[in-house]
């Protein structure tokens, strides 16, 4: 952040906007695993099914710009 329009208190704000995307994350992944969770136990999918339509999808997304495990 070394920009001549960076302020301590823009630096601030950015972070206070990363910790308020990092709090929905978590909630939005709380809901698609309690979805997931009633969808497997309700029979109407299995988990093998769930995870080969994620692995198609994931096809189509790019590869992140950072190495991976």
């Amino acid at each position: 952040m070394n920009s001549r329009f960076s302020s301590p208190m823009n630096e601030i704000h950015l972070l206070a906007k990363l910790a308020d995307m990092k709090e929905e994350h978590y909630r939005q992944l709380v809901t698609l695993s309690a979805i997931m969770e009633l969808l497997v136990e309700k029979g109407l999918l299995t988990r093998s099914e769930i995870e080969r339509k994620a692995a198609e999808l994931d096809k189509f997304t790019d590869p992140p710009p950072y190495p991976t495990a």
